[in-house]
């Protein structure tokens, strides 16, 4: 859906924003990405350096690997993708009140996951995955 472009996957992020700044019609995913954009203010800046490197060892997190997980985060939400995502996210929802520290929460565990994989080569355990999520949404 994406490609795999770093400079072209950015450059989305930052053409849907000037799209929405000029008050330009969007299409679905440029209103999701500027879903996204609106709940982070602190990254409207760096959307004219989509050019720059963030280095995890020199203490940087990367925005747009940040943004991006809101918007994976949000599909397997939607297509209840390990199947009971959709529970841990409404319920975590209803005891936080808050949407956005919902799918914060819920990344974490996105990011344990994808982590691991790539630490050990292999593709995101689901079971432990979701069990984090569980855990987050206190089901277990």
């Amino acid at each position: 859906m994406f490609g795999n472009n770093r400079d072209q996957l950015r450059q989305m992020w930052a053409d849907a924003w000037h799209k929405f700044m000029h008050q330009q019609p969007l299409q679905p995913l440029e209103q999701q990405l500027v879903d996204v954009l609106q709940w982070h203010p602190e990254y409207h800046a760096l959307l004219t350096h989509t050019q720059a490197d963030y280095l995890p060892e020199l203490g940087q997190s990367n925005p747009f690997l940040h943004m991006g997980m809101h918007l994976a985060l949000r599909e397997q939400v939607s297509t209840n993708r390990p199947a009971g995502i959709r529970e841990c996210y409404h319920k975590l929802k209803q005891r936080l009140g808050d949407e956005h520290e919902t799918e914060h929460q819920l990344m974490e565990c996105l990011a344990e996951a994808l982590w691991q994989a790539q630490r050990d080569n292999v593709a995101p355990d689901e079971s432990r995955y979701l069990r984090c999520l569980q855990q987050r949404a206190q089901i277990l």
